[in-house]
Protein backbone atom coordinates (compact mmCIF):
# COMPACT_ATOMS: atom_id res chain seq x y z
CA UNK A 1 0.00 0.00 0.00
CA UNK A 2 3.05 2.42 1.30
CA UNK A 3 4.61 1.63 -2.56
CA UNK A 4 1.39 2.57 -4.20
CA UNK A 5 0.94 5.40 -2.60
CA UNK A 6 4.58 6.59 -3.20
CA UNK A 7 4.14 5.36 -6.84
CA UNK A 8 1.27 8.03 -7.22
CA UNK A 9 2.68 10.86 -5.66
CA UNK A 10 5.92 10.55 -7.72
CA UNK A 11 3.45 10.05 -10.73
CA UNK A 12 0.90 13.43 -9.23
CA UNK A 13 4.74 14.97 -9.01
CA UNK A 14 5.76 13.91 -13.03
CA UNK A 15 2.66 15.39 -13.72
CA UNK A 16 2.72 19.14 -12.47
CA UNK A 17 6.29 19.20 -13.28
CA UNK A 18 5.15 18.74 -17.01
CA UNK A 19 2.50 20.86 -17.23
CA UNK A 20 4.47 23.85 -15.19
CA UNK A 21 6.99 23.13 -17.80
CA UNK A 22 4.87 23.30 -20.67
CA UNK A 23 2.83 26.85 -18.91
CA UNK A 24 6.59 28.24 -18.85
CA UNK A 25 7.16 27.22 -22.33
CA UNK A 26 3.88 29.09 -23.37
CA UNK A 27 3.97 32.44 -21.33
CA UNK A 28 7.04 34.01 -23.75
CA UNK A 29 4.88 33.05 -26.47
CA UNK A 30 1.24 34.34 -25.12
CA UNK A 31 3.18 37.82 -23.89
CA UNK A 32 4.87 38.28 -27.26
CA UNK A 33 1.33 37.44 -28.83
CA UNK A 34 -0.12 40.14 -26.64
CA UNK A 35 -0.96 42.98 -29.11
CA UNK A 36 1.00 46.30 -29.37
CA UNK A 37 1.89 48.45 -27.43
CA UNK A 38 0.61 47.04 -23.82
CA UNK A 39 2.75 49.32 -21.89
CA UNK A 40 3.88 52.97 -22.41
CA UNK A 41 6.13 54.04 -25.04
CA UNK A 42 9.10 56.32 -24.52
CA UNK A 43 9.49 58.83 -27.24
CA UNK A 44 13.28 60.57 -27.16
CA UNK A 45 13.71 64.00 -28.52
CA UNK A 46 17.21 64.72 -28.54
CA UNK A 47 16.80 68.54 -27.86
CA UNK A 48 15.09 70.71 -25.27
CA UNK A 49 11.89 71.08 -24.23
CA UNK A 50 9.86 73.76 -26.15
CA UNK A 51 12.19 73.58 -29.58
CA UNK A 52 10.80 73.17 -33.10
CA UNK A 53 10.98 69.16 -32.86
CA UNK A 54 9.94 69.03 -29.02
CA UNK A 55 6.68 70.64 -30.46
CA UNK A 56 6.13 68.23 -33.00
CA UNK A 57 7.09 65.17 -30.73
CA UNK A 58 4.42 66.22 -28.42
CA UNK A 59 1.52 66.69 -31.01
CA UNK A 60 2.68 62.88 -32.35
CA UNK A 61 2.92 61.11 -28.80
CA UNK A 62 -0.70 62.88 -27.82
CA UNK A 63 -2.46 61.57 -30.67
CA UNK A 64 -0.48 58.21 -30.84
CA UNK A 65 -1.43 57.40 -27.44
CA UNK A 66 -5.25 58.77 -28.16
CA UNK A 67 -5.13 56.10 -31.52
CA UNK A 68 -3.52 52.97 -29.36
CA UNK A 69 -4.68 53.23 -25.56
CA UNK A 70 -1.37 53.90 -24.08
CA UNK A 71 0.84 56.64 -22.68
CA UNK A 72 3.56 57.99 -25.58
CA UNK A 73 5.68 60.11 -23.40
CA UNK A 74 8.26 62.40 -24.41
CA UNK A 75 11.75 62.21 -22.65
CA UNK A 76 14.03 65.02 -23.59
CA UNK A 77 17.83 63.90 -23.99
CA UNK A 78 19.30 66.91 -25.66
CA UNK A 79 23.01 67.22 -26.34
CA UNK A 80 25.97 66.94 -28.74
CA UNK A 81 23.66 68.33 -31.54
CA UNK A 82 21.42 65.24 -31.18
CA UNK A 83 23.64 62.63 -30.53
CA UNK A 84 23.11 61.80 -26.68
CA UNK A 85 19.41 61.16 -27.46
CA UNK A 86 20.01 59.58 -30.56
CA UNK A 87 22.47 56.96 -29.40
CA UNK A 88 20.13 56.27 -26.48
CA UNK A 89 17.67 54.90 -28.87
CA UNK A 90 20.34 52.87 -30.99
CA UNK A 91 21.07 50.92 -28.00
CA UNK A 92 17.21 50.51 -26.48
CA UNK A 93 15.62 47.20 -26.97
CA UNK A 94 14.47 46.83 -30.08
CA UNK A 95 10.68 46.16 -29.37
CA UNK A 96 8.45 49.35 -30.27
CA UNK A 97 8.87 50.75 -26.43
CA UNK A 98 11.47 53.33 -27.58
CA UNK A 99 11.46 55.70 -30.46
CA UNK A 100 12.71 58.67 -31.70
CA UNK A 101 11.26 61.51 -33.05
CA UNK A 102 14.69 63.93 -34.55
CA UNK A 103 15.45 65.66 -38.02
CA UNK A 104 17.85 66.14 -40.51
CA UNK A 105 20.64 67.17 -37.93
CA UNK A 106 21.01 63.84 -35.86
CA UNK A 107 19.98 61.75 -39.14
CA UNK A 108 21.05 63.21 -42.48
CA UNK A 109 23.63 65.79 -41.14
CA UNK A 110 26.30 64.23 -38.13
CA UNK A 111 27.20 61.74 -40.28
CA UNK A 112 29.00 63.40 -42.37
CA UNK A 113 30.19 66.43 -39.60
CA UNK A 114 31.34 63.76 -37.46
CA UNK A 115 34.28 61.16 -37.42
CA UNK A 116 33.48 59.36 -34.90
CA UNK A 117 29.72 59.05 -34.45
CA UNK A 118 28.55 56.49 -32.23
CA UNK A 119 25.56 55.53 -34.59
CA UNK A 120 25.10 55.35 -38.50
CA UNK A 121 21.53 56.83 -38.97
CA UNK A 122 20.66 54.39 -41.67
CA UNK A 123 21.72 51.13 -40.11
CA UNK A 124 21.28 51.53 -36.52
CA UNK A 125 17.63 52.91 -37.08
CA UNK A 126 13.93 51.65 -39.01
CA UNK A 127 11.96 55.02 -40.47
CA UNK A 128 8.43 54.58 -38.86
CA UNK A 129 7.38 57.91 -40.49
CA UNK A 130 8.70 61.10 -41.57
CA UNK A 131 5.76 63.98 -39.54
CA UNK A 132 6.59 67.25 -41.12
CA UNK A 133 8.60 69.26 -43.53
CA UNK A 134 10.74 72.06 -41.78
CA UNK A 135 11.19 75.14 -44.38
CA UNK A 136 14.18 77.34 -44.23
CA UNK A 137 13.46 80.91 -45.60
CA UNK A 138 16.02 83.24 -46.52
CA UNK A 139 15.41 86.62 -44.65
CA UNK A 140 17.48 89.84 -44.50
CA UNK A 141 16.31 93.14 -42.81
CA UNK A 142 13.08 95.36 -43.72
CA UNK A 143 15.66 97.49 -45.31
CA UNK A 144 18.17 95.50 -47.09
CA UNK A 145 18.22 96.98 -51.14
CA UNK A 146 16.87 93.83 -52.16
CA UNK A 147 13.25 92.34 -52.47
CA UNK A 148 13.48 89.30 -54.25
CA UNK A 149 16.21 86.40 -54.98
CA UNK A 150 17.50 87.75 -58.08
CA UNK A 151 18.20 91.04 -56.48
CA UNK A 152 19.63 90.01 -53.26
CA UNK A 153 22.38 87.95 -55.94
CA UNK A 154 23.00 90.59 -58.11
CA UNK A 155 23.55 92.84 -54.72
CA UNK A 156 26.28 90.37 -53.68
CA UNK A 157 27.51 89.65 -57.01
CA UNK A 158 28.00 93.40 -57.51
CA UNK A 159 29.71 93.79 -54.29
CA UNK A 160 32.31 90.94 -53.57
CA UNK A 161 33.45 90.84 -49.85
CA UNK A 162 31.16 93.40 -49.07
CA UNK A 163 28.16 91.52 -47.10
CA UNK A 164 28.36 88.52 -44.87
CA UNK A 165 25.52 85.71 -43.33
CA UNK A 166 24.73 84.54 -40.05
CA UNK A 167 23.87 80.82 -38.58
CA UNK A 168 23.06 79.16 -35.64
CA UNK A 169 26.26 77.73 -35.95
CA UNK A 170 29.08 75.44 -37.95
CA UNK A 171 27.31 72.96 -39.47
CA UNK A 172 23.69 73.22 -38.76
CA UNK A 173 21.45 73.28 -41.73
CA UNK A 174 20.80 77.73 -42.04
CA UNK A 175 24.87 77.05 -42.90
CA UNK A 176 25.03 74.95 -45.09
CA UNK A 177 22.11 75.97 -47.16
CA UNK A 178 23.67 79.16 -47.44
CA UNK A 179 26.27 76.92 -48.55
CA UNK A 180 24.63 75.32 -51.30
CA UNK A 181 23.74 78.97 -52.25
CA UNK A 182 27.11 80.19 -52.14
CA UNK A 183 28.02 77.40 -54.97
CA UNK A 184 25.26 77.67 -57.01
CA UNK A 185 25.30 81.01 -57.20
CA UNK A 186 29.18 81.99 -57.06
CA UNK A 187 28.95 84.39 -54.41
CA UNK A 188 31.37 85.47 -52.23
CA UNK A 189 30.01 85.99 -48.82
CA UNK A 190 31.50 85.80 -44.89
CA UNK A 191 29.50 82.96 -42.87
CA UNK A 192 29.52 84.46 -38.96
CA UNK A 193 28.35 81.45 -37.21
CA UNK A 194 26.54 82.33 -33.41
CA UNK A 195 25.34 80.47 -30.72
CA UNK A 196 21.97 79.17 -31.62
CA UNK A 197 18.97 80.76 -33.49
CA UNK A 198 18.10 83.41 -31.25
CA UNK A 199 21.16 85.21 -31.12
CA UNK A 200 22.07 84.88 -34.93
CA UNK A 201 18.57 86.65 -35.29
CA UNK A 202 19.40 89.64 -33.13
CA UNK A 203 22.49 89.95 -34.93
CA UNK A 204 20.10 90.15 -38.25
CA UNK A 205 17.90 92.43 -36.57
CA UNK A 206 20.59 94.97 -35.25
CA UNK A 207 22.37 95.16 -38.77
CA UNK A 208 25.35 92.99 -37.36
CA UNK A 209 25.06 90.44 -40.27
CA UNK A 210 23.37 90.94 -44.20
CA UNK A 211 20.83 87.81 -44.30
CA UNK A 212 20.78 84.10 -43.06
CA UNK A 213 18.57 80.79 -43.72
CA UNK A 214 16.26 80.00 -40.23
CA UNK A 215 13.36 78.11 -40.19
CA UNK A 216 9.86 79.61 -41.00
CA UNK A 217 8.86 79.40 -37.38
CA UNK A 218 11.55 80.93 -35.68
CA UNK A 219 12.29 84.00 -38.01
CA UNK A 220 8.07 84.81 -39.00
CA UNK A 221 7.17 86.22 -35.97
CA UNK A 222 10.28 88.93 -37.00
CA UNK A 223 8.46 89.34 -40.74
CA UNK A 224 5.11 89.72 -39.04
CA UNK A 225 6.37 92.46 -37.03
CA UNK A 226 8.37 94.23 -39.83
CA UNK A 227 11.99 93.86 -38.92
CA UNK A 228 12.80 91.88 -41.22
CA UNK A 229 11.59 90.52 -44.60
CA UNK A 230 11.21 87.24 -46.86
CA UNK A 231 13.61 86.64 -50.30
CA UNK A 232 13.08 82.73 -50.18
CA UNK A 233 12.11 79.75 -49.47
CA UNK A 234 15.34 77.04 -49.52
CA UNK A 235 12.34 73.77 -50.04
CA UNK A 236 11.86 72.09 -53.10
CA UNK A 237 8.45 73.59 -53.72
CA UNK A 238 6.13 76.21 -51.95
CA UNK A 239 5.46 75.45 -48.65
CA UNK A 240 1.81 74.70 -47.85
CA UNK A 241 2.75 77.01 -44.45
CA UNK A 242 4.27 79.68 -46.49
CA UNK A 243 2.11 79.78 -50.01
CA UNK A 244 3.23 83.34 -51.19
CA UNK A 245 7.12 82.64 -50.56
CA UNK A 246 8.44 81.71 -53.86
CA UNK A 247 11.79 78.76 -53.93
CA UNK A 248 15.35 79.48 -55.18
CA UNK A 249 14.11 77.30 -57.35
CA UNK A 250 12.05 79.36 -59.33
CA UNK A 251 14.09 82.64 -58.66
CA UNK A 252 16.71 81.09 -61.40
CA UNK A 253 18.44 77.97 -59.71
CA UNK A 254 16.30 74.65 -60.90
CA UNK A 255 16.80 71.95 -58.94
CA UNK A 256 17.56 73.52 -55.63
CA UNK A 257 15.76 71.98 -52.63
CA UNK A 258 17.10 71.92 -49.18
CA UNK A 259 14.74 71.78 -45.78
CA UNK A 260 14.46 70.35 -42.22
CA UNK A 261 12.18 67.72 -41.61
CA UNK A 262 10.94 65.71 -38.64
CA UNK A 263 11.12 61.82 -38.34
CA UNK A 264 10.06 59.05 -36.17
CA UNK A 265 12.59 55.90 -36.47
CA UNK A 266 12.85 52.72 -34.41
CA UNK A 267 16.06 50.78 -33.41
CA UNK A 268 16.97 48.58 -35.63
CA UNK A 269 15.22 44.67 -35.09
CA UNK A 270 11.77 46.20 -34.22
CA UNK A 271 9.59 44.00 -35.40
CA UNK A 272 7.79 44.68 -39.03
CA UNK A 273 4.41 44.64 -37.33
CA UNK A 274 4.95 47.20 -35.01
CA UNK A 275 7.00 49.36 -37.64
CA UNK A 276 3.64 49.06 -39.76
CA UNK A 277 1.43 49.84 -37.01
CA UNK A 278 3.15 52.91 -35.68
CA UNK A 279 3.45 54.05 -39.46
CA UNK A 280 -0.58 53.49 -40.53
CA UNK A 281 -1.55 55.37 -37.14
CA UNK A 282 0.90 57.93 -37.81
CA UNK A 283 -0.55 58.30 -41.35
CA UNK A 284 -4.21 58.55 -39.82
CA UNK A 285 -3.31 61.23 -38.06
CA UNK A 286 -1.61 63.62 -40.26
CA UNK A 287 -4.46 63.24 -42.33
CA UNK A 288 -6.88 64.69 -39.71
CA UNK A 289 -7.46 68.17 -40.43
CA UNK A 290 -6.57 69.73 -36.74
CA UNK A 291 -3.60 67.91 -36.70
CA UNK A 292 -2.53 69.37 -40.13
CA UNK A 293 -3.66 72.73 -39.33
CA UNK A 294 -1.76 72.54 -36.38
CA UNK A 295 1.72 71.63 -37.82
CA UNK A 296 1.05 74.09 -40.11
CA UNK A 297 0.18 76.57 -37.28
CA UNK A 298 3.73 75.59 -36.45
CA UNK A 299 5.11 76.69 -39.89
CA UNK A 300 5.62 73.45 -41.14
CA UNK A 301 4.32 71.03 -43.63
CA UNK A 302 2.80 68.12 -43.22
CA UNK A 303 4.46 64.67 -44.61
CA UNK A 304 2.78 61.85 -46.66
CA UNK A 305 5.11 59.13 -47.39
CA UNK A 306 4.46 55.26 -47.10
CA UNK A 307 7.17 53.20 -45.04
CA UNK A 308 9.37 52.61 -48.06
CA UNK A 309 9.11 56.31 -49.58
CA UNK A 310 10.40 57.25 -46.11
CA UNK A 311 13.32 55.22 -46.26
CA UNK A 312 13.96 56.20 -49.54
CA UNK A 313 13.78 60.09 -48.47
CA UNK A 314 16.31 59.00 -45.87
CA UNK A 315 18.87 57.85 -47.63
CA UNK A 316 18.60 60.45 -49.95
CA UNK A 317 18.86 63.01 -47.26
CA UNK A 318 21.91 61.79 -46.03
CA UNK A 319 23.85 61.96 -49.69
CA UNK A 320 23.01 65.52 -50.19
CA UNK A 321 23.52 66.89 -46.45
CA UNK A 322 27.05 65.12 -47.30
CA UNK A 323 27.24 67.05 -50.18
CA UNK A 324 26.68 70.54 -48.25
CA UNK A 325 29.21 69.60 -45.34
CA UNK A 326 32.07 69.04 -47.67
CA UNK A 327 31.23 72.73 -49.47
CA UNK A 328 31.48 73.96 -45.99
CA UNK A 329 34.50 72.53 -44.96
CA UNK A 330 32.14 71.65 -41.49
CA UNK A 331 34.17 69.72 -39.16
CA UNK A 332 33.00 68.99 -35.56
CA UNK A 333 35.24 66.45 -34.29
Amino acid sequence: MRMFTSLFFLSQLRLNLTLMVGLLGILPTAMAQQPYPNKPVRVVVPFQAGQGTDLIARLVAQNLGAALGQNFFVDNKPGAAGILGAQLVKNAAPDGYTLLVAGGGPLAINPSLYTKLPYDPLKDFEPVALIAAVPNILVVRADFPANNLKELIAQVQNNPGKFNYGSSGNGVPNHLIMELLKNAADLNIAHIPFAGAGPSLTALINGDIAMMFETAASAMPHVKSGRLKVIANAAGRRSVSLPDVPTIAEGGYPGFAAQGWSAIVAPTGTPPQVLRSLHAETAAMLKRPDVRDRLIGLSTDPMDLSLEETSAYMKAQVVQWARAVKLSGARAD
